[in-house]
């Protein structure tokens, strides 16, 4: 299986752009997609308040559900059960369900309280998922575990570790699963367990239920697990402000990742049963969006077809230019030539614009002209008073830099508007645009 992650925790496309791609993944080699939906999801009742202001309607997550099904796409719902659950504890309803009361990391799992609410988080996910035969429930990044009192109390008396009652969490979480919804299959991220003894994994034997991700394979295959899947990425792991997608970066990846499943087969009775191609769109609830679905469409072409042909064979890379419309790719510099004619492609090439040229026009102008700095410092700005015979030698270029980028900022934010949600695009320019943009407006203002 080759999942691609649809991270809604930042940037959720609305859900006719999704119309647009769900078409190209399956034509790219990809037979499924693991949506963490985080506070996009439409929760009803009691767990209204964990909505977003856009979130999805419940039609919305049927219709994605069909579109899926038209291009033979197997959806994964994923659903955090420990750790990443911000959207959750930020909540002053949720608050005392925290496992150090000042961070919203992570929940306590020793408050009855925390399995209900996640009960009736997985038992709405699920309802609405029905065609669905696998379910991810993350369990990365428990932050601060054993470091809340209740913890500490459990450990002492339980004479355990952080490695035991993080299994014996997951555990309670799998037993819900498997009495309830029979036959659903359960996925998680293996961080955590990377941690835990062989033998502390067999007693607890999450191994039976759950396929992990990542290479201690040897360590995994002595546990008793069955299967592995691997997490790859094809954007949003290198740095959480990065507007721009590094493609020989992910490239690299990807191929390391086959080397890793060439070896699989030595590893018998373990074997492999997918990959997860992640695409991060924020690294947590509270931080900034990094590179968007758009921008990361050609990185994610070469990350699929790299996978489906074993390497990024001249077969791979034809592959990629045909479908995506393109010229050419330089891996290196990270760009593509052509027009190109797949979703999204206009902000591909407007934010490339912004990336390259807006913070560098804009600074050159401001900072090297000699005639603003000497004739319209910020002293000048500040009590009004100027030369106009040296204003005017700047003006002109000034007025005219500030009337460009906004035109294209206009477009920018019409494109953007098309495939996502206002509060979206308000974040996107006020972190990418304004910082730089700004400082020419207020220029322009005091020139006027």
């Amino acid at each position: 299986m080759r999942l691609v992650h649809l991270d809604l925790k930042g940037a959720a496309p609305r859900v006719s752009y999704l119309e647009q791609v769900f078409p190209l993944l399956s034509q790219l080699g990809a037979n499924g997609v693991l949506i963490e939906y985080e506070d996009m999801f439409p929760f009803k009742g009691e767990l209204e308040l964990l909505r977003a202001p856009y979130a999805y309607s419940e039609e919305d997550i049927e219709r994605i559900q069909q579109l899926a099904e038209q291009h033979k796409l197997e959806v994964v719902p994923l659903v955090q059960t420990f750790g990443h659950v911000e959207f959750i504890l930020k909540h002053e309803k949720y608050q005392h369900l925290r496992e150090v009361e000042r961070f919203p990391n992570s929940l306590n799992p020793h408050v009855p309280e925390t399995l209900a609410l996640l009960k009736s988080i997985l038992s709405q996910v699920i309802e609405k998922h029905r065609r669905s035969s696998w379910i991810h429930i993350g369990a990365d990044e428990v932050f601060h575990l054993g470091e809340g009192m209740d913890s500490k109390n459990w450990m002492s008396h339980n004479k355990g570790d952080v490695g035991t009652m993080y299994l014996k969490h997951i555990k309670e979480v799998l037993g819900f699963l498997t009495a309830q919804y029979w036959g659903l299959r359960v996925l998680m991220w293996d961080d955590m367990l990377r941690k835990i003894s062989v033998g502390a994994l067999r007693v607890a034997l999450v191994a039976r239920a759950c396929p992990a991700a990542v290479p201690f394979l040897t360590k995994y295959v002595e546990s008793g697990f069955e299967a592995v899947w691997f997490a790859s990425a094809f954007k949003g792991t290198t740095g959480p402000a990065q507007a721009w997608t590094p493609l020989s970066y992910h490239l690299k990846n990807h191929l390391s990742w086959l080397k890793v499943m060439q070896a699989v087969p030595r590893l018998a009775p373990l074997r492999l049963q997918g990959v997860v191609l992640t695409g991060w769109q924020r690294y947590d609830h509270y931080s900034v969006l990094c590179e968007l679905l758009p921008v990361s469409i050609p990185s994610l072409a070469i990350c699929l077809q790299t996978l489906v042909n074993g390497g990024f064979t001249e077969e791979a890379k034809r592959k990629v230019l045909d479908v995506l419309g393109l010229e050419s790719v330089q891996l290196e510099q990270s760009t593509c030539e052509g027009r190109g004619a797949f979703p999204g492609v206009e902000i591909y090439h407007m934010v490339e614009q912004v990336n390259g040229h807006l913070k560098e026009s804009i600074l050159k102008a401001l900072e090297e002209e000699s005639a603003i700095k000497g004739w319209f410092s910020p002293y000048h700005r500040k009590r009004q008073f100027g030369n106009p015979r040296n204003m005017e030698s700047f003006g002109s270029k000034v007025l005219k830099l500030h009337e460009d980028w906004e035109s294209f900022v206009r477009d920018l934010r019409a494109q953007l508007e098309r495939i996502y949600f206002p509060d979206t695009v308000e974040e996107w320019m006020e972190e990418n645009v304004n910082p730089y943009l700004d400082q020419l407006r207020d220029l322009v203002r005091d020139y006027r």
